[in-house]
């Protein structure tokens, strides 16, 4: 039995570095993609995805990437990587036939892709995945056999003929022997097979490898490498989980919330402190990229905005709030410009609220002439309060609603600032649970089936949020409604929303007429 494991910053909550629209769509796209060409040693002849009709993949896989990212994948593209949008070009030069279709099957999530992927000789998969949000991903079902894959083992995959129930047991006995401390080891049926599947934190040793190649009657054995940056293993044994143990550790330790952050995450990827703070420096510096970047005013032709940073950051006037107001709004939208511009953007936590933590907390630091470092140790800090959401809830709006993607951005963000202002631990915590009873029962309505209307205005309303609930925090407001119980409120909120305001373009502002225009206006600019 697979023991769920625990969420880590670099995997769930601080990324990927990704290139725009939607990381539920676009970057979990490109590694189910990789994933997928991983269980064929030959070049692909085929690939064919289906999207539920009820599911929200049926209205937004191609305005937001799901298309190109998984044909991407295939083609071992990375996340950034600028070649993205040729990717179907790519693949018909290399003469794999790809299709995708809206059809109507039983799917247990809303972001439900049904593969099917064969190979030049005709080996065949079958394959399941569900999207769950800031570009995680599941491997559900591989040929009618249930399975949980979700990228962060070393998985062998042993597909025997199901009748062999002898040869079976003999090979169980063998593995034991080749692994006698694996970290899982599940059998499963399938459709006239029985799967092994063994999951380990390193990659099998060539030895290993070729012992299993001569076992019997063993029809296909498939080697699947890790595709999430931070490697997962059994047993861990972490610091924290909740708000509650948290402040036990911290008050005994008397740790910032930033080094909790440190601390976690050491455990979580059984990394040193240095190696922490080196892949939150990479992911501040690509978040500061992406704020440049949008300030330059990138334009893309498939898109309903012009460039909207550069509006406010060349304004003369007078800014209703001062400079501190002025530049948030402008890196938040700098960022969200970036992103609908297929520039490089990090999804934190998803790619649909990515302007709101560099919005605030570049912005902030700037602005106020902060240490060097105080922007890091903020979105350190803030991380810690993705932690607690993904444990409790999802990032994913076709799951509940924009409050788990702009309202988890929010109180994260909040949570930072009080940290770059030298509050405590229980501050933080304060500012992030009253950010997000402000933001709850924020629908998804995305106009166009883009990220673009209303994502920008929510972007921004969350910085601001963010700042205002700081400042509450800090001067000695009570949130009255703690954190986790804060979090599982609108984990609840979130989940009445009807499927229609969860990203699916099927009610709000999407059904406007002004809406349904742009629709046609930009449907008739991808078929010119």
């Amino acid at each position: 039995m697979i023991i769920s494991q625990p969420p880590s910053i670099f995997n769930d909550v601080m990324g990927p570095v990704m290139r725009g629209p939607s990381s539920s769509h676009t970057a979990a796209s490109v590694r189910i993609g990789n994933l997928t060409k991983q269980f064929f040693k030959y070049d692909l002849a085929s690939f064919s995805v289906e999207f539920e009709s009820q599911g929200s993949l049926a209205t937004t896989y191609k305005t937001q990437g799901s298309d190109f990212g998984l044909i991407g994948g295939l083609l071992w593209m990375e996340l950034d990587d600028d070649r993205l949008l040729e990717s179907a070009k790519i693949a018909n030069e290399n003469n794999i036939a790809v299709n995708f279709s809206v059809t109507r099957f039983d799917a247990e999530h809303p972001n439900t892709y049904r593969v099917t992927a064969i190979d030049r000789i005709g080996n065949k998969y079958c394959l399941i995945f569900i999207s769950t949000g800031g570009g995680m991903f599941e491997l559900k079902e591989i040929n009618g056999a249930p399975v949980s894959i979700k990228g962060d083992f070393f998985e062998t995959l042993i597909f025997i003929d199901a009748s062999n129930k002898d040869v079976l047991n003999k090979h169980m006995e063998r593995i034991n022997k080749l692994f006698p401390d694996p970290d899982y080891c599940i059998v499963v049926d399938g459709d006239r097979f029985i799967l092994i599947n063994i999951k380990t934190e390193s990659e099998l040793p060539s030895f290993v490898r070729k012992v299993i190649e001569l076992f019997e009657k063993v029809s296909a054995i498939v080697h699947l490498s890790p595709v999430l940056p931070v490697r997962s293993r059994k047993e861990l044994k972490m610091p924290f989980s909740d708000e509650n143990d948290l402040l036990i550790v911290a008050n005994e330790k008397e740790l910032d919330l930033w080094k909790m952050a440190v601390h976690y995450e050491m455990e979580r990827g059984g990394m040193l402190p240095d190696e922490v703070i080196q892949m939150a420096k990479h992911i501040l510096q690509a978040m500061d990229c992406s704020v440049r970047t949008g300030l330059e005013g990138k334009e893309y032709k498939n898109r309903m905005l012009e460039p909207q940073a550069v509006k406010i950051f060349e304004y003369e006037g007078k800014i209703i709030g001062g400079q501190v107001i002025k530049k948030i709004i402008t890196y938040t939208a700098a960022v969200m410009d970036a992103k609908s511009s297929m520039e490089v953007i990090v999804a934190a936590p998803t790619a649909g609220a990515c302007g709101v933590i560099p919005g605030t907390l570049i912005a902030v630091a700037e602005e106020e002439g902060l240490e060097e470092d105080s922007a890091l140790k903020g979105l350190l800090a803030a991380s810690v309060i993705g932690i607690f959401i993904a444990n409790k809830s999802t990032f994913a709006a076709e799951e509940c609603g924009c409050q788990v993607e702009c309202g988890s951005a929010s109180a994260m963000a909040a949570a930072g600032l009080v940290q770059m202002f030298g509050g405590t631990v229980q501050q933080s915590l304060t500012a992030a649970a009253i950010a997000i009873q402000n933001i709850m029962g924020l629908v998804c309505d995305p106009v166009a089936e883009r990220v673009e209307v209303p994502c920008l205005g929510k972007n921004i309303l969350a910085a601001v949020n963010a700042l205002a609930c700081a400042n509450m925090s800090l001067s000695g407001f009570s949130n009255v409604i703690p954190l986790g119980e804060t979090i599982d409120a609108f984990d609840k909120v979130g989940r009445m929303l009807p499927a229609e305001l969860r990203c699916t373009g099927g009610a709000g502002l999407s059904k406007t007429p002004s809406a349904q225009a742009w629709f046609r206006k930009l449907e008739n600019q991808i078929e010119d």
